[in-house]
């Protein structure tokens, strides 16, 4: 392993620290290899992308048959996904995302120019607007997420499921 090899590591290893247990300082070479993953959590971590990313691939297919971008169908499933309203906010919505406020503004753009979505000015904060589905966003997003579901297969944690 050169220096370059090692100043990597260090560098992986200390952002997994951070960003995991905030504050914690390794004191030892030997705390630093019992955090390292085993043979089996490297397995199932495989197993999860491999899955994940199978899924991803068939989630893009269903989009594009139905002529939108996996963005678009994610911005419409957030909009339907916050518990007890049928709207978000584009800062809500950026963060389901994980993108940019700017850029999630442009996506609602688009999507409303494809009749999927409408703004509305949220009558208590006149600085937020609300994103809500048009009667044809929400046909789209229904039909979509139906095909979805039938694809989520070992993920039935998803819905509640707990297999038995």
């Amino acid at each position: 392993m050169t220096a370059d090899d090692q100043t990597v590591c260090m560098i992986r290893e200390h952002h997994r620290v951070f960003i995991h247990t905030p504050g914690l300082q390794m004191s030892s070479s030997r705390q630093s290899k019992r955090n390292l993953p085993g043979k089996h959590d490297l397995e199932s971590m495989s197993v999860f992308r491999y899955e994940l990313r199978k899924f991803l691939r068939v989630s893009e297919e269903i989009a594009s048959a139905a002529g939108i971008t996996t963005l678009q169908y994610q911005l419409l499933l957030h909009v339907r996904g916050f518990e007890g309203r049928n709207w978000a906010t584009v800062g809500e919505l950026a963060e389901r995302l994980q993108a940019a406020p700017n850029g999630t503004a442009a996506l609602v753009s688009r999507c409303e120019s494809a009749g999927l979505v409408t703004r509305k000015p949220d009558a208590e904060d006149r600085r937020q607007v609300q994103v809500h589905l048009t009667p044809k966003g929400e046909r789209c997003l229904l039909k979509l997420a139906a095909e979805h579901k039938a694809h989520y297969g070992s993920f039935g944690w998803v819905f509640g499921d707990t297999g038995e």
